[in-house]
């Protein structure tokens, strides 16, 4: 019994709040409107007018340039999970980052809290996710408070989503809402709006797996496919600097609707995050191997 919650329990959700914070602070989804989206409803959308790709090109280059942000975000995974994510991540030289990840609801977000455990702190390295669990679940750690996810580990799990869960958390920068935008062929320029008090730009398009093109078509086709999803929505706000100062994502999941908005501000700080103590880490590939189903 005290294995079996270990894995259904800690590995599972600390898993999927992984992948929902950092994939752009957010995955995929559904949830409440936003103001000002006027996302394109049904039927085949108008091409991209060469002006959006260019500015949507520029908006790659900033991004990647500026090398790191400082991030809030929220995301509904259907009726799973819910989370409110706060942080800094940075992508100049692979995966750094330090985030507060608190489950605000869902069936996960309730296992959680009747184990005492509302947030959970992250840390992202170059090799390695860490996910610090609190007193209840180390407990079933031999007293370690932390557990650490390696990319490579991940990546060997079987069914494909180990593989695109290790290409979010090795990629964290805010540009796959843009190459997105870019490859479903059908961005729109909606306008000029204020976001926390900042001028911005809106872009918005609908992407599905076939609708994709160009030279990022087929790794975009394939993780969008991995996570199951067939239809998604994407709004980006672009401040005058060409960056992101807001995204929204909406879509249809093969599990169910999904939704994630994320703000992102501070870019270029500093971000560090330190690597627990190994006499305080349980390894994720050890207890999957180690302890009974």
């Amino acid at each position: 019994m005290r294995d079996r919650i270990v894995r259904r329990g800690i590995l599972p959700i600390a898993a999927v709040a992984a992948l929902s914070a950092v994939a752009g602070c957010g995955l995929f989804g559904d949830g409440d409107s936003h103001r000002g989206a006027a996302a394109p409803s049904g039927g085949r959308a108008g091409r991209a007018d060469s002006r959006s790709v260019t500015a949507l090109r520029a908006v790659e280059k900033a991004t990647t340039k500026a090398g790191s942000a400082r991030i809030e975000s929220t995301t509904v995974m259907g009726a799973m999970l819910a989370l409110k994510t706060d942080g800094a991540l940075g992508w100049s030289h692979g995966s750094v980052g330090t985030l507060r990840i608190t489950y605000t609801g869902g069936r996960l977000a309730e296992t959680m809290r009747n184990l005492n455990s509302t947030s959970m702190e992250a840390r992202l390295l170059p090799d390695a996710y860490y996910a610090k669990v609190g007193a209840p679940f180390a407990r079933r750690l031999d007293g370690r408070h932390w557990i650490r996810y390696g990319y490579d580990d991940l990546a060997a799990l079987p069914g494909g989503s180990g593989a695109y869960l290790t290409d979010q958390l090795r990629d964290t920068a805010p540009i796959r809402p843009v190459r997105l935008l870019l490859a479903c062929g059908a961005v729109r320029r909606v306008g000029e709006e204020t976001v926390r008090g900042r001028r911005t730009t809106h872009y918005s398009g609908t992407v599905t797996p076939a609708n994709l093109s160009g030279e990022d078509a087929a790794a975009l086709r394939e993780r969008l496919e991995q996570a199951g999803v067939t239809r998604e929505t994407v709004d980006i706000w672009v401040d005058d600097q060409a960056l992101l100062v807001k995204k929204v994502e909406k879509g249809e999941l093969a599990g169910g609707r999904m939704s994630a908005t994320a703000y992102y501000r501070d870019y270029g700080v500093k971000v560090s995050a330190g690597r627990p103590p190994a006499a305080d880490t349980a390894d994720f590939k050890e207890l999957m191997t180690t302890r009974g189903s």
